[in-house]
């Protein structure tokens, strides 16, 4: 079995992106974070200087940040075929 990885997902309640990244991830029995940053401005904060962009889904995967539902990226990330 792969390594855990720590994988934070910054969104919004109503980014269809952030929805499809959250279902991927548990899917694949991958264990996340969700930051609201509708809702949390130091999350907001902590989401743009991370990616230099107030766009959302951000996801961070043990320190390196996607923008966006990159599936590929993101299996590449974590182990996934």
């Amino acid at each position: 079995m792969s390594e855990t990885k720590t994988v934070m997902v910054y969104s919004t309640p109503t980014c269809p992106y952030c929805r499809q990244v959250k279902e991927f991830l548990t899917q694949h029995n991958i264990s996340f974070t969700d930051k609201n940053v509708a809702a949390d401005i130091s999350a907001r904060d902590e989401m743009k200087a991370k990616s230099s962009s107030l766009g959302v889904p951000v996801i961070d995967v043990d320190g390196t940040v996607v923008v966006g539902f990159n599936r590929t990226k993101l299996q590449e990330l974590l182990g996934l075929s």
